[in-house]
């Protein structure tokens, strides 16, 4: 008996659409049905975001038609959250919606549970104002409404932002099996490969002004697009090569990617048959090896203290050459601190760091000021000045084509870094780096602003750099990708190996989060402590547990970590619209000088944060 065929939510026919002289979609027909989890990937600038205003009728076509099911609920996360400053965290996210309503509904109590934490605190309070909150917590109250809402088209516009690992997982699974209904469908746009694989079931491509739809999350959509290249006979071969090598990647990877839907693997086998390993390790390390000889980095014994609290106790991690590790951990817990005591930037209270004669560290910062000097400057002579050459792979590669590599054509190269954007900031970042030839590099968050293209291309180039490599992210598949060994800072004073990687991390903290769950009750709306699934304003009562604090002492720990979090939230923000600013001035030194003062305020507040994060950590888990 043949499946019965699927309704159509929204349907563009022959959809045109204009961005100034730009066309975004040129004649273009797709569809999205029930049962649909689309995920939409392709370049910056290249009409992502746009297509999904017209399917939700916030932006109307320049041509064609928009065929909507009269009945459909649509639902919106955009790039920008627009909440109102005066409305309060319950108004927010539970609406209208009475108590004995949210607490019977055991799908809303696992969003407000997976956004917000055990209970509102988390977003400082169910009547705490929406306007002081930071930009992050913004995003999650907007993601909880959404879903507490369940409309029946969910449309998402970068819904990773802001969200750690833990994060980022909990949305994943939540979307991929729990919101599954009749009548419901997906389509979301976001430049976190692994987030597409758990999440999509279709994949459609936005590039030069059409929609290809491709069956399958992000691993089969790479190998239907190498298919589609090599049929065609493409001949941007670099781009087919650069798929290829991720492809391989992909089949070659964690278990867990050994079962996608969908996925083709007699012909994958096919397509990737003689390629190599994305990178050959032991080659690699040989030439590391000859570069910074065998001492590179030592953590002997370290203490590392932020204020009056230890961060790191007695800590020894050896860091050799050609060893690449990423570094996982929630908000507050002190991953960019650790970078900065490898650079020499922060001092160690005990203990001893040896770094090695031959050493040249490079690290790419969550900062740009960097680039300020050379504001006024075009692309390429701000990357000369560095070198015009350099070598990677046993290449020699000039500074034009490694510019190139990393999406700066021809024509973009000669353009004025102070008008360039975020991403394009960031990409000059790391080619400036990487033409300074270091031979060990430090990356902290290196996903912001970037897209999968580019993220691409940045994982390429450093297959052939050889050296040492310490990455700081919350995107997993770029710490699966980039890196062969990761590492925790969990808020106990050790650093953790994860032999299991990012999934042990995660399993780590599922751990800590239910004995504290344990040992604590949850929260209504009302404020008042209640047990899961209660209704009444009076019901239930405090937790009791085998620790040695007390049950109001675990809460407080619990609240003052929420606060604090909010307040490094905060602090990201102020500190990153003042990087803009110095940007911004870079020709007046006195503005500047102000401006630099100021950052180290701000820098002082962030780690006197993180000692307060980390001892209250200490209660909370205890």
């Amino acid at each position: 008996m043949a499946p019965a065929a699927r309704a159509s939510l929204v349907t563009l026919d022959r959809a045109h659409l204009l961005a100034g002289t730009q066309v975004l979609l040129d004649d273009v027909s797709v569809g999205v049905l029930d049962g649909d989890r689309i995920g939409v990937v392709g370049r910056n600038g290249g009409g992502k975001t746009s297509l999904l205003s017209v399917l939700t009728d916030a932006r109307p076509l320049d041509g064609g038609r928009v065929i909507r099911t009269n009945d459909v609920r649509v639902g919106m996360l955009g790039q920008t959250d627009v909440l109102d400053p005066r409305a309060t965290v319950r108004q927010v996210v539970l609406g209208d919606l009475e108590e004995h309503e949210w607490a019977g509904d055991a799908r809303v109590r696992h969003v407000i549970e997976g956004l917000l934490g055990d209970s509102a605190t988390a977003v400082g309070g169910w009547d705490a104002a929406v306007g002081p909150l930071s930009g992050g917590e913004r995003r999650r109250l907007a993601l909880a409404a959404l879903l507490v809402a369940d409309p029946d088209l969910l449309v998402l516009d970068e819904p990773t932002n802001h969200l750690d690992v833990e994060g980022v997982a909990w949305l994943a699974a939540y979307l991929s099996e729990r919101r599954v209904r009749p009548g419901s469908a997906l389509v979301v746009v976001t430049h976190d490969r692994w987030f597409l694989d758990a999440v999509s079931t279709l994949t459609w491509e936005v590039a030069d002004g059409e929609v290809h739809t491709y069956e399958g999350g992000y691993a089969a959509y790479v190998l239907a697009k190498v298919e589609r290249q090599r049929v065609a006979r493409v001949t941007q071969e670099r781009r087919a090569n650069l798929a290829r090598k991720e492809l391989a990647w992909l089949r070659r990877g964690a278990p867990a990617r050994t079962s996608k839907p969908k996925f083709r693997i007699e012909a994958a086998t096919d397509l990737i048959e003689g390629e190599p390993p994305p990178r050959d390790s032991v080659e690699l390390v040989r030439f590391a090896t000859t570069r910074l000889g065998k001492d590179v980095l030592d953590l002997l014994d370290a203490t590392v203290r932020v204020g009056e609290r230890d961060l790191l106790t007695d800590v020894t991690w050896r860091i050799g050459p050609g060893d690449r590790y990423g570094v996982v951990g929630v908000n507050g817990a002190g991953k960019s601190t650790l970078l900065r005591v490898l650079l020499g930037q922060h001092p160690l209270a005990a203990g001893k760091l040896k770094t090695g004669k031959t050493v040249r560290m490079a690290c790419l910062s969550q900062e740009l000021r960097e680039l300020d000097r050379v504001a006024g400057w075009s692309v390429i002579d701000a990357i000369t000045e560095v070198r015009s050459f350099t070598v990677i792979g046993g290449k020699e590669v000039s500074a034009s084509s490694l510019a190139k590599r990393l999406g700066f054509s021809g024509g973009r190269q000669q353009s004025r870094v102070g008008d360039l954007s975020g991403g394009e900031r960031r990409r000059l970042q790391f080619v400036r780096l990487l033409m300074d030839e270091p031979n060990v590099l430090l990356l902290d968050e290196p996903t912001n602003d970037l897209d999968i293209d580019t993220l691409t291309a940045m994982e390429d180039v450093l297959d052939g750099w050889a050296g040492t490599l310490l990455v700081v992210s919350h995107d997993r598949y770029l710490l699966e990708r980039m890196t062969d060994r990761q590492v925790a800072l969990l808020g106990d004073g050790s650093l953790r190996d994860l032999p299991g990687g990012v999934e042990e991390y995660l399993r780590l903290r599922e751990g800590m989060s239910s004995a504290g769950r344990s040992r604590g009750s949850a929260a209504s709306p009302s404020g008042t402590p209640t047990a899961a699934g209660a209704g009444g304003p009076g019901a239930g009562g405090s937790g009791s547990g085998s620790s040695s604090r007390s049950p109001a002492q675990v809460r407080e720990a619990r609240k003052t970590l929420a606060r604090v979090e909010r307040s490094l939230d905060r602090l990201h923000t102020q500190q990153q619209r003042l990087h803009e600013q110095m940007a911004a001035v870079a020709t007046d030194p006195d503005e500047l000088a102000r401006l630099t003062a100021r950052d180290a305020e701000l820098t002082a507040q962030e780690e006197a944060l993180e000692t307060e994060w980390l001892e209250a950590s200490e209660v909370a888990e205890a």
